[in-house]
């Protein structure tokens, strides 16, 4: 029994093969690189809002008395605008962080349209003069 999915890479042109597949193996690359980036904000911001969270939940465990109380619930507010501006910075981030995913994508569609345009051309060229170099032979 042969193997269905075998074949001969000697059939194939790995230079065409490349052409094909390099738009789409340089948009996975952008791809893959701007989820990981996305991944390591979202785990750095997670554990930042983690530690604060302890920080302050170790603190109220600390309160014993009126003035301890008194003077946690003060600290709230400076907490409050730290996370407030925390959140900020990473929705920031994230913002950054797609636009520039979508500007690498344009450069890579404008490339690759720019290098599609250019085989297609070259192709028409190709083909058109071999029209001419045969069209006197049939005659």
């Amino acid at each position: 029994m042969t193997n269905f999915f075998a074949f001969d890479t000697k059939h194939f042109d790995t230079a065409q093969l490349e052409s094909m597949f390099a738009p789409a193996r340089a948009f996975a690359a952008l791809s893959v690189d701007t989820t990981e980036k996305l991944i390591n904000a979202q785990l750095e911001a997670t554990r930042a809002y983690a530690d604060t969270s302890l920080a302050q939940l170790r603190s109220l465990v600390e309160v014993k008395d009126a003035e301890g109380l008194k003077n946690y619930m003060e600290g709230q507010q400076q907490v409050a605008n730290e996370l407030t501006e925390r959140l900020k910075g990473d929705a920031e981030k994230v913002v950054a962080l797609q636009q520039e995913f979508a500007e690498e994508s344009q450069k890579l569609t404008e490339s690759n349209v720019k290098q599609a345009q250019e085989t297609a051309k070259g192709a028409t060229e190709t083909a058109t003069k071999a029209v001419k170099e045969t069209a006197p032979k049939a005659k």
